[in-house]
């Protein structure tokens, strides 16, 4: 792979230890096909405050970064895709899509436990209104509380006994290389992840097309792109943010077509959580198959399903009514 033209290309990254993890792995990617990079790290809202999400807003964790890109100050913005805004940014690419780390939530208990386990008032913390209403729907009897902080700060609320238990995703772990800490990896069936989790957005700017060329020939990777394609079509189409309490799963699988010839089609499974009242929480669930080139249909597709089951007055979403 030939260089892009004699430059460095500058990587713009938010400064926890996560999100230089996943920078690091898209600079090894260019640098392995003979390109120089240089990692710069941007300073974030969303890093600058300690408020919950949901009142901070969308996009705390990609504006600054956004604004970068657009700026010149760097060629390559590194987020986690769940992150984004699902609208689309004037004069911003989406150039790759790398493939998806294990998207599942993990648990992290006091004393090795799992989930079941846990005994009936145990205070779990986490950060997402996605799993605290999943969590509170499982009815096991926990307390789910709200936090914030880095991956280290959640982890120590449970090793100081503040928390028996924090729910945090499998992918970030991984990257921190803090996997052996996990005490259960959560089946979807239990906790369906957030839209885009585990997996990273690389963004370049519109005119650089040597860039985005780049990028896409190096970091690419199809399948990771249509199936996050299909959780991001479902979570816009229910007008729902990162901070709402919907969850989407999408799969590449096989299939047969009519002539009885194996095909690889998107699976889309999706969730969203209603009625809640305290403890409270009725969870409203849909899926659906459609052909790889057509993920946005099926993320619109499920979302109008659950809309009919009554997702239309979601918390954290712009609507109010159905």
């Amino acid at each position: 792979m030939t260089r892009v033209g004699n430059r460095t290309i500058r990587i713009g990254t938010r400064g926890s230890k996560l999100a230089l993890a996943q920078t690091g792995t898209i600079a090894a990617k260019l640098e392995e096909a003979g390109q120089d990079v240089e990692v710069v790290t941007v300073s974030t809202p969303g890093d600058r405050s300690s408020a919950p999400i949901a009142e901070i807003g969308v996009g705390v964790f990609t504006s600054a970064l956004r604004e970068a890109l657009l700026n010149g100050d760097v060629d390559v913005a590194v987020h986690s895709y769940k992150d984004l805004p699902t609208a689309a940014e004037p004069g911003i690419v989406l150039a790759a899509v790398p493939s998806r780390a294990d998207p599942r939530d993990a648990l992290i208990a006091r004393d090795g436990l799992t989930l079941g386990e846990l005994p009936p008032g145990s205070v779990v913390g986490t950060g997402s209104p996605r799993r605290m209403a999943q969590l509170r729907a499982l009815g096991l009897g926990l307390e789910v509380v709200p936090i914030r902080g880095n991956i280290d700060t959640r982890i120590g609320k449970v090793t100081s006994g503040e928390l028996d238990a924090v729910v945090l995703a499998r992918a970030g772990l991984a990257r921190v290389g803090r996997l052996d800490e996990i005490t259960e990896t959560l089946d979807p069936i239990q906790m369906l992840p957030a839209p885009a989790q585990g997996a990273l957005a690389v963004e370049t700017r519109v005119d650089d097309v040597d860039t985005e060329h780049l990028l896409r020939s190096i970091v690419e990777d199809e399948a990771t792109r249509v199936a996050v394609a299909a959780e991001r079509a479902m979570l816009a189409a229910l007008e729902a943010g990162c901070s709402a309490p919907v969850g989407a799963l999408a799969d590449v699988v096989e299939d047969l077509d009519s002539d009885g010839a194996v095909v690889e089609r998107l699976s889309l499974r999706g969730v969203a959580a209603a009625g809640i009242e305290g403890d409270s929480v009725e969870i409203l669930r849909a899926s659906a198959i459609a052909e790889k080139h057509d993920a946005d249909g099926l993320g619109r597709a499920v979302a109008a399903e659950l809309l009919d089951l009554g997702a239309g007055a979601l918390p954290g979403t712009g609507r109010t009514s159905r």
